[in-house]
């Protein structure tokens, strides 16, 4: 076993030549066998062991480029700013707005995840609500969990809005100009303004007509009901 002196050396240039080693390339570096040794060598050193590959890898902070998820990878091999897998679940998914369900979770680190999730639930850390069919990992605090829920919902709700097709250029012109000279002749529909704009000649679909009302706020106007003392 080499002295901590040469040990900082040895270990300065391992993680040179490669920036990621297990422990039997750290054992060779120091020149031990002994696992309790090679950590109290590393001890001294700011460290990581990877997340991923049951934790057997190990790098320097310094060497890690973290992304903006706190995570790196080095030759598929995962490690993250938090260290262990169920530190990083659970500041990915109290730091999400919409929560996280075990598939994305699941894609973004490249690794299974129902356990840890499941051990952070049962040790209410994190907790999970039903949504359509699969369940969304949320923040143990209520108030938090309700925000969460709330914008999984809207976007979800956004998701299954079909996107419209715009009109053609110089339509949405006509189409608007049509609407303020039609305005009083109420409702205000995409059907009715795209029939009249086809009768002036100019064709457009019912479904280029609503886009331009979606765009440009414009809603559809209700007829005045016609009470009973008005109809004789």
């Amino acid at each position: 076993m080499l002295d901590p002196d040469a040990s900082l050396v040895a270990l300065d240039r391992l993680f040179k030549h490669r920036p990621v080693a297990d422990l039997t390339e750290l054992g060779r570096a120091l020149d031990t066998r002994s696992r309790m040794s090679v950590f109290r060598r590393l001890s001294a050193l700011d460290y990581l062991s990877s997340y991923s590959h049951t934790g057997r890898y190990y790098t320097l902070v310094s060497l890690a480029a973290f992304d903006l998820d706190g995570l790196w990878r080095f030759e598929g091999i995962g490690f993250s700013r938090d260290g262990t897998l169920k530190a990083t679940l659970l500041r990915m998914v109290n730091g999400a707005e919409a929560g996280h369900t075990q598939h994305e979770l699941q894609l973004r680190l490249g690794v299974r995840v129902h356990n840890p999730l499941l051990e952070l639930v049962e040790s209410d850390q994190l907790r999970r609500e039903a949504l359509d069919g699969e369940y969304v990992y949320v923040a143990a605090a209520r108030t938090r969990t309700a925000a969460q829920m709330r914008r999984r919902r809207s976007q979800m709700t956004v998701a299954q809005v079909p996107p419209m097709a715009m009109p053609r250029p110089g339509l949405e012109v006509e189409v608007l100009l049509e609407v303020i000279h039609g305005a009083r002749l109420p409702p205000v529909e995409a059907a009715s303004v795209a029939a009249r704009l086809s009768a002036r000649g100019i064709v457009v679909s019912v479904a280029e007509v609503g886009a331009v009302f979606a765009r440009h706020g414009v809603k559809k106007k209700i007829p005045p009901s016609r009470s009973k003392r008005s109809r004789r």
